[in-house]
């Protein structure tokens, strides 16, 4: 009842406020640059159209142009003599902030012959891209604020595309699983720098979290690439997420405040000189109020920033400078209602804190015919994890204690030149690398029978230890059009290295050519191919471990390599409706193996912990492969709409050599997101998500009952890896917008429901003991206090399914 008249009244609220109407005609302002795609030349006199309003302008001497149009949202057009237009569909224009869209304009073949906006079909899907020509989704800022369910994180955002599955049974983490890979499979880059922690609560050797780091007010695209990978990227096994962000307001001091039930934001933006633009932000949540008000044992705090400084030296240079960083706080509380499942979640999860950063310099010349990168660019990574026996906070009743920092300083440069219709492009990369581990971790109690006799010793993990070694890579990549455009060709070829592992310096262990078709069949059809092998070092935490007699036991692993290949076909009826489909089988050697469980690396990180931490062989297989169904309707007519659905198996092998499914072999992938831009700046967005159920591996119920007590978990029966299957997932979420211009500033509200029809969703089996009506204390066999080794506990199997309706109701504010 209570819960009934909060949600009430959170309702009327929102609704009142947005009900208010705004008299006048409000007007807003577009600003951006046009810039030749391969060579980053600004484009003098390109035309930039607001189309249905008659609207249009020039770019002045560096390639900028600006334009003011009544709020609403657009489709923006441009287009020059000699290049091939292109359209940004769904820009929203608000009396707030100015809207910055660019432009990045292929060349054409055949200049034209005077200037207009030319839409070219036959060259949209080869000219996308000329290094990954398949495998390629983007979103834009509009996408991921307004995905329902996303609530403007951008990793939630991206669990919508095709071939990205869920993790962790009901989708409640932030794990990026694509085309059945690890999470630890792909790479993030934000404006050239790589940002190897993407996510608040990271799983340390994996990836994923709970909520997403990045300020999506910062971002101007994102592409994802499944395969066919730029041979400029290291460690893709999976995939590689490219960001780009957007320069500061070059005009004037400006920004948003973002405030929500969960967290509030604030960004600034503006001119520190003639020269010189900036974006900053900064985040707070407040998740363990929410948590305490629905009465979850949970405590999760964090704070982030973010900011990006861009100074222009001339026409020919600039400097860019990006950071962000994060601190992350995960504690427990008692509930008002004690029950079974919050007692387990005190005993199972750890106390988390962490921070990290990423700081990152950019200089880019341009060069004749192209440009030239050098980035210099530091990370780091502290976690600390701490659990104990039952919640009791003394040392003698320790389970778990890590205590490790991940540092890396990189120097990357590269070259790119676009001459006689070839793009090439090639470089260097150079990292030092720092680990240290001081770990602690109970893995078993000593297992005897009735007679007293140990079936097996107890097993803990203790060791200290720190690393330093060098990385080095080397890529080169070309493409051209080729049979009067007919046909794209993209090759490349990459080595790494390192100091470290025993066969690290061997260019030729890890050399990955890589080669890409796109042909072009008519002005709507395009078939595409691609075939590559990848290279990806083991994570730090495993080359970081030490045994018992202070030994580096890993320094004998090899790169993990994935090799693809893939075939697909894109359809193009029209520049804002496009239909994919792809096939793919891709092949992994040297997966690491723990030597103690015999099960694949590939099958752990879905979990707050450290993976990697022990001794591993290079030994692992993997074969994932399936298919890809995707169609995009871009803003038309006030709708728009995605749906995709993707068939894929990923199996993985451990000391037994057979494959079986991994944890991330979900097999039907399904998703839609409809959007609808109704009267007076009101939007609806609904998204519906499937994914079939995930492999779980049961309990080993005698050595659960006798180390429950010890590590708060059940043991797992690795005899019967991944037998078991949870049933299907699905969600379906709700977003309403209501924008409200005002002179000078404007006002977004949006409400956010996650899961509005309560669908209940399974989440793992849970081992624990039966506790007692109250739940103050465990139920035995024999009446008797517990024994330690739990031999009198009653076994209990968690079955327990979530189905929270889950609002947020929040109010952004432009000025």
């Amino acid at each position: 009842m209570r819960a009934s008249f909060q949600t009430g009244t959170i309702f009327f609220i929102f609704f009142s406020l947005i009900s208010v109407q705004v008299l006048g005609q409000r007007t807003g302002l577009v600003t951006g640059a046009i810039v030749d795609r391969y060579t980053n030349e600004s484009i003098l006199g390109a035309t930039v159209t607001v189309k249905g309003t008659g609207v249009s302008t020039a770019t002045d001497s560096t390639g900028r142009f600006r334009i003011s149009v009544p709020v609403g949202t657009y489709t923006l057009s441009a287009g020059y003599v000699g290049y091939l237009g292109e359209e940004k569909f769904n820009v929203v224009v608000s009396s707030g902030n100015a809207q910055i869209v660019n432009f990045r304009l292929e060349p054409a073949v055949n200049s034209l012959n005077e200037v207009q906006v030319t839409f070219n079909k036959g060259q949209s899907a080869i000219a996308t891209d000329m290094v990954t020509p398949l495998s390629v989704q983007q979103l834009t800022t509009e996408e991921i604020k307004s995905n329902p369910g996303g609530n403007f994180d951008v990793s939630k955002v991206v669990q919508t595309l095709p071939g990205v599955g869920i993790s962790n049974g009901v989708g409640e983490r932030n794990d990026i699983i694509v085309r059945g890979g690890a999470p630890n499979e792909n790479v993030y880059y934000l404006d050239g720098i790589e940002i190897p922690v993407l996510n608040h609560f990271q799983t340390q050797g994996s990836s994923g979290g709970a909520q997403g780091i990045l300020n999506v007010s910062f971002i101007e695209s994102l592409k994802l690439s499944s395969s066919a990978f730029d041979a400029r990227y290291d460690n893709p096994l999976a995939s590689t997420f490219v960001i780009t962000q957007r320069d500061g307001n070059a005009e004037r001091l400006s920004g948003n405040a973002r405030i929500s039930f969960t967290e509030s934001v604030l960004t600034l933006e503006g001119p520190l000189s003639e020269k010189t633009t900036f974006l900053a932000s900064a985040r707070k949540s407040y998740l363990s109020l929410l948590f305490k008000l629905i009465d979850l044992p949970i405590r999760p705090d964090f704070e982030d920033f973010q900011y990006k400084v861009t100074h222009k030296f001339n026409a020919k240079t600039t400097l860019t400078a990006i950071g962000l960083g994060a601190m992350d706080h995960f504690n427990f509380a008692p509930t008002r209602e004690s029950t079974p499942e919050n007692t387990y979640i005190l005993r199972s999860t750890p106390y988390i804190n962490q921070w990290n950063y990423t700081i990152g310099f950019n200089l880019n010349h341009k060069i004749r015919n192209g440009y030239m990168n050098v980035s210099l660019s530091r990370n780091m990574f502290e976690n600390n994890l701490d659990k104990f026996e039952d919640e009791q906070k003394i040392e003698s009743t320790r389970t778990l204690l890590v205590e490790s920092q991940e540092m890396e300083n990189k120097l990357r440069f590269d070259i790119n030149k676009f001459v006689n219709g070839w793009k090439l492009s090639g470089g260097l990369m150079t990292q030092y690398v720092g680990y240290n581990g001081d770990i602690f971790n109970k893995l078993s109690n000593t297992v005897s029978d009735e007679q007293g006799n140990i079936i097996s010793p107890g097993r803990v993990l203790i060791f200290d230890n720190a690393i330093n070694f060098w990385k080095y890579g080397l890529f080169a990549q070309a493409s051209k059009n080729i049979f009067n455009d007919k046909l794209l060709v993209s090759g490349g070829i990459r080595t790494d290295m390192n100091t470290f592992t025993d066969n690290g310096t061997n260019p030729l262990k890890t050399l990955s050519p890589r080669l890409s078709f796109a042909y072009h069949l008519d002005s709507r059809w395009d078939i595409n191919a691609s075939v590559g092998t990848y290279f990806k070092i083991p994570p730090y935490t495993a080359l970081g471990y030490a045994n018992n007699s202070g030994v580096n036991a890993n320094k004998d692993l090899d790169y993990i390599q994935s090799t693809h290949y893939v075939l697909g076909t894109q359809f193009l009826p029209k520049n804002s409706l496009r239909f994919t489909f792809e096939t793919f089988f891709k092949r992994y050697n040297d997966y690491p193996v723990s030597e103690a469980t015999g099960i694949s690396l590939a099958n752990q990180g879905s979990e707050y912990t450290s993976v990697g931490s022990e001794k591993l062989l290079s030994i692992g297989k993997g074969e994932t492969y399936g298919f890809e169904v995707y169609a995009q309707q871009k803003l038309e007519n006030k709708i728009f709409y995605v749906a995709s659905y993707t068939y894929v198996r990923s199996k993985f092998s451990g000391l037994n050599r057979r494959l079986l499914p991994s944890s991330w072999d979900n097999e039907h992938l399904f998703s839609a997101t409809l959007g609808y831009k109704f009267k007076n700046n009101w939007d609806l967005g609904l998204k519906y998500r499937f994914a079939g159920g995930s492999p779980y591996t049961p309990f080993d119920m005698l050595r659960s009952q006798l180390n429950y007590l010890a590590i708060g978990t059940g043991t797992f029966d690795y005899s019967r890896l991944n037998s078991e299957r949870l049933r299907s997932f699905s969600q379906t979420d709700l977003r309403v917008d209501k924008r409200v211009n005002l002179k000078k500033t404007s006002l977004n509200f949006y409400i956010d429901i996650q899961n509005i029809l309560k669908t209940q969703n399974a989440s793992f089996p849970k081992y624990t003991f039966k506790r007692s009506d109250d739940n103050s204390s465990f139920v035995t066999s024999d009446g008797a206090p517990l024994q330690p080794n739990g031999s009198n506990g009653i076994p209990v199997i968690l079955n327990d399914s979530s189905g929270n309706l889950i609002p947020s109701l929040g109010i952004n504010y432009e000025f």
